[in-house]
């Protein structure tokens, strides 16, 4: 029988949807489940984009530029400079999801065996990314006692050798919700410049920044425009997750050459998304607007709720549409397991994400959780109750 490849051996399982077998159970028996583990949202794509494929008068869903349509990068470009960030549309590489954007980047920049930081927790898929391109990820401890705020600057540099190509941000944070300060980049800069680094900025949330917090863009540090790299993705902003529209931006002109190289590979990113992506461009401000307020209140319904909780810590985050729970459990996987398996609250359970797969760090997030609060306020508030009624019950509770 022919051997799997090793890198087919080493990529990781999702954290974020490996429980889904026992969600699938639970459905069956009668039970409810409400999602938290997933950054679905179930806020209305804009009226503009799904019109764009309504209206569609084409006899050839043709190739497109493995670049992108013109057309969008144009206006792709015209939204960039109207939030502040100053890049021509040849400096803009439209790819299938923010996901290919990073492995074609990865890809481009680092060597099989290079080594980028990345603070942990950080979005899960990064790893399966990271074994794609054959790099390793060093991570750097945030703590949720400070709301997973930048580790100390000292200790980052010092997980510097001379395998150190690059660093990985995602801001505001999957899947801690934490929104990175103007300073806090400012001080990434500084380590990028002096070692001469890549900076990816994972910036797909930037829509969705609470309580006046306003995002900074890793575009506009001075003196590394030739080390930053903007990951985006239509995905999350207008709740296009199948959409699988992103871009890689980007002032280097040879990443941008080598990121095309792999585009012109794949040939092109999907025509029919890159319509209704172009259209979304023109989704009025009122539409966000209303999003964030409905954030806001999602936001505090769970948080708010989960604080209220004996011996549950949530910090509450500035940005995204996630957050991280601690809460009084000896382990995290097992805990959202049992949750699924065992036990139910008036027919309803919740499934969430165990934070375990979002650290590198063996041994970290046994007692924490993510939460996305992407259902309804009714629902968040039911799921609330069952997790404060099911750490009532769990058999392995810490006191």
């Amino acid at each position: 029988m022919p051997i799997i490849s090793a890198k087919g051996i080493n990529m990781p399982e999702s954290p974020i949807r490996k429980l889904v077998p026992y969600a699938e159970k639970a459905k069956l028996q009668g039970k409810t489940v409400y999602h938290l583990n997933i950054g679905q949202p179930d806020i209305a794509t804009p009226e503009v984009a799904l019109n764009a494929i309504k209206k569609l008068d084409r006899s050839v869903i043709e190739y497109s530029h493995s670049a992108g349509f013109q057309s969008y990068r144009n206006k792709l470009s015209q939204y960039y400079k109207s939030i502040g960030v100053n890049v021509d549309s040849n400096e803009i590489i439209v790819t299938t999801g923010g996901s290919e954007a990073l492995i074609f980047g990865f890809m481009s920049c680092f060597n099989p065996g290079d080594e980028v930081i990345i603070p942990e927790p950080f979005y899960a898929n990064y790893n399966g990314f990271a074994q794609t391109a054959g790099i390793s990820i060093v991570p750097v401890t945030s703590k949720i006692e400070n709301g997973f705020a930048l580790p100390p600057i000292e200790g980052i540099e010092k997980k510097i050798t001379p395998k150190t190509k690059g660093i990985v941000i995602c801001n505001p944070g999957n899947p801690t919700g934490y929104l990175y300060s103007k300073e806090e980049l400012e001080q990434l800069r500084d380590i990028v410049k002096k070692h001469d680094l890549f900076l990816f900025a994972d910036e797909v949330y930037r829509e969705f920044c609470y309580d006046g917090a306003q995002p900074f863009s890793v575009m506009n540090l001075q003196g590394i425009e030739q080390n930053t790299i903007l990951i985006d993705s239509v995905s999350k902003r207008y709740s296009m997750c199948g959409a699988r529209i992103g871009a890689l931006v980007t002032h280097n002109k040879a990443v941008l050459n080598t990121v095309l190289k792999f585009a012109q590979a794949r040939l092109s990113p999907p025509t029919l998304a890159q319509i209704a992506s172009e259209a979304a461009l023109d989704t009025p401000q009122s539409y966000f607007t209303n999003v964030i307020e409905e954030y806001v209140e999602r936001r505090n319904i769970l948080v708010d709720g989960l604080n209220a909780i004996d011996g549950v810590f949530c910090p509450k985050p500035s940005g995204a549409f996630y957050c991280m729970a601690k809460l009084p459990i000896d382990n995290s996987d097992k805990f959202c397991q049992w949750l699924l398996e065992s036990f139910d609250y008036g027919g309803q359970t919740v499934m969430m994400a165990p934070a375990t797969g979002f650290y590198a760090t063996k041994g970290l997030g046994k007692q924490e959780v993510r939460l996305a609060y992407v259902l309804n306020k009714d629902a968040l508030r039911k799921s609330v109750k069952i997790i404060e009624e099911a750490l009532k019950t769990y058999p392995s509770k810490i006191n």
